[in-house]
């Protein structure tokens, strides 16, 4: 995967297969100590100890479609080759929890990506899940929470152009308000 927004898109992906109903996703940009966090923090089936443990592996996969599962193990490659840090928490019934930070400024980290079209396919994609997202830069934050918004909608879909266009511009606006200077 070329952007880490393409990372957080597979571990939720994992998370709604999970059967989550809540998926909160955060994104923490350090600029004073030159770190970059994200996680994913899911209420889904969770995972055993053993399978915690073989996660990382490359060739196990709990997906039937194919036979590896690269997500995860080159995620946590691309931290620890940025001075970085990947840890896993997980328990049956109650969930998992994805945290992985990267050196801000490593010449090797890849770009964060696009993240409002991110969330914004997350939300559409899985309308059933009630999504959550923090952005922070240093001490600034964009927070999102998607039920208020679809509790004012009173049934109109998530799909709807107008909605798509409101969520995109939303998003968008509340990311770049805080975005740090490339």
């Amino acid at each position: 995967m070329r952007e880490l927004t393409l990372h957080l898109l597979d571990i939720a992906a994992n998370s709604v297969s999970a059967l989550s109903q809540n998926i909160h996703i955060e994104v923490v940009e350090d600029t004073i100590n030159d770190r970059l966090f994200m996680s994913v923090k899911d209420d889904g089936k969770g995972m055993d100890v053993e399978m915690v443990k073989k996660v990382i592996d490359p060739f196990v996969t709990s997906r039937t479609t194919r036979k590896v599962g690269l997500g995860i193990p080159l995620l946590k490659a691309a931290a620890e080759s940025c001075n970085g840090w990947f840890k896993i928490e997980s328990e049956p019934g109650k969930g998992t929890l994805v945290e992985v930070e990267f050196q801000r400024s490593h010449i090797d980290r890849m770009p964060l990506g696009d993240l409002p079209s991110t969330i914004l396919t997350m939300i559409i994609g899985t309308p059933e899940v009630h999504w959550t997202f923090r952005y922070r830069v240093n001490q600034e934050e964009f927070f999102f929470d998607d039920e208020p918004i679809k509790q004012e909608l009173e049934g109109v879909p998530l799909s709807d152009p107008m909605v798509i266009s409101f969520l995109r511009d939303y998003i968008t606006e509340g990311i770049q308000s805080i975005q740090p200077p490339e």
